[in-house]
């Protein structure tokens, strides 16, 4: 293909959010493995101050921050001499993790723009970011059980929040506790008594005004990726839903440092449920995803909980949380459940770009 024919793709990563390392590191994974020869490809950092700089670094200097001092680093706005330079872009993917990345803040940026982006629209974007929001509407549409939960918000204090727990928990631990707005498992507590309630929301407030104060679920921890527009014209690109894959954590639960940094936390494919059951998993993840009017791309995840039986073939489901923009290096979750499922990395991308073109026609 001549070079004149490339679309030039633009991959955005950084941010200024407390999951910017985690966005350079699947950054780097999406430049490795994106078809150069298909695209034309640009890569644009934002710090942690917010300055946004086109950048030349090697993938592996991208990863560990050490592109923001590389040499040729250039602004966004770049006026060399007199007037200003043309930069065209055909399409942003903005591997973005974390607040100003997924939450809807960055995709109103780009569509104001004008830019055909990978991903859910503004709208969308922002309400599965907010776990009460994302919540309340798959209760509404009685999409999957859910655990009960309830809100806090920034203020509360101590005494308040015994008698919001007496009145919907009846004083039942361990409970645990989530700023509304953080990917990444950051910010949660385990709180397994009212003695240590206050420091879990001190921690869930500094990253949101609300948290989400939530029961514990007894389960196994299931994943489906889902891949497709929810508007989409063709019947090709409606959504669809990977294998199932599980989380197995090092730590307690699957917070931050058992994602990121405990090597003892591990992934699988499951291959123990029976295909009544791995079929209602991704049904029910797909139904989700349709629901919050999902494009292009989606973790979802889940509890499943022991049936009567005592195995989990007649488990019943537990909806968690749906993630718009997630972890996209080689070894996270979602590229691994749709390599397990037939599609390769560099295909994966691939089909996104593809999506995110076909989403703006719909539109």
């Amino acid at each position: 293909m001549d070079s004149m024919e490339k679309k030039k793709i633009m991959i955005l990563f950084g941010g200024v959010s407390s999951e910017h390392e985690v966005s350079r590191v699947s950054a780097a994974s999406v430049l490795e493995h994106i078809d150069r020869e298909k695209y034309d490809v640009m890569a644009t950092g934002i710090t942690k101050d917010g300055r946004w700089l086109l950048t030349k670094a090697p993938t592996e200097d991208i990863a560990s921050g050490a592109w923001e001092n590389a040499a040729g680093n250039e602004g966004l706005c770049i006026v060399p001499g007199e007037g200003f330079k043309d930069l065209h872009v055909d399409m942003v993917f903005p591997v973005l993790h974390g607040k100003n990345g997924e939450d809807g803040r960055m995709q109103g940026f780009l569509r104001v723009a004008g830019l055909p982006f990978v991903g859910s629209d503004s709208t969308s974007s922002a309400a599965c970011m907010d776990k009460a929001i994302t919540k309340a509407v798959v209760d509404q549409a009685e999409a999957c059980s859910q655990a009960k939960c309830c809100v806090a918000h920034r203020g509360c204090d101590e005494e308040a929040a015994a008698k919001v727990i007496e009145r919907f928990f009846r004083g039942e631990y361990p409970l645990f506790v989530k700023p509304a707005n953080a990917g990444s498992s950051v910010g949660i507590s385990k709180v397994k008594d009212l003695a240590h309630l206050p420091e879990a929301l001190r921690v869930a407030f500094a990253e949101d005004s609300k948290a989400l104060i939530e029961e514990m679920v007894e389960g196994r921890e299931i994943e489906v990726a889902v891949l497709g527009n929810t508007g989409a014209l063709k019947e090709t690109d409606r959504p669809i839903a990977s294998c199932v894959g599980e989380i197995f954590a090092a730590n307690e639960f699957y917070d931050y440092e058992a994602k990121y940094d405990n090597i003892g936390s591990r992934t699988s494919i499951v291959k123990d449920l029976s295909e009544d059951m791995e079929e209602e998993i991704r049904e029910a993840a797909v139904n989700i995803y349709q629901i919050m009017g999902c494009e292009g791309l989606a973790r979802v995840d889940f509890f499943l909980e022991q049936g009567e039986s005592g195995g989990y073939d007649d488990g019943i489901l537990v909806f968690n949380e749906i993630n718009t923009l997630p972890g996209f290096t080689s070894i996270s979750m979602y590229p691994q459940l749709w390599e397990e499922s037939g599609i390769p990395y560099s295909e994966l991308i691939d089909r996104l770009i593809e999506l995110a073109f076909e989403k703006q026609i719909a539109e």
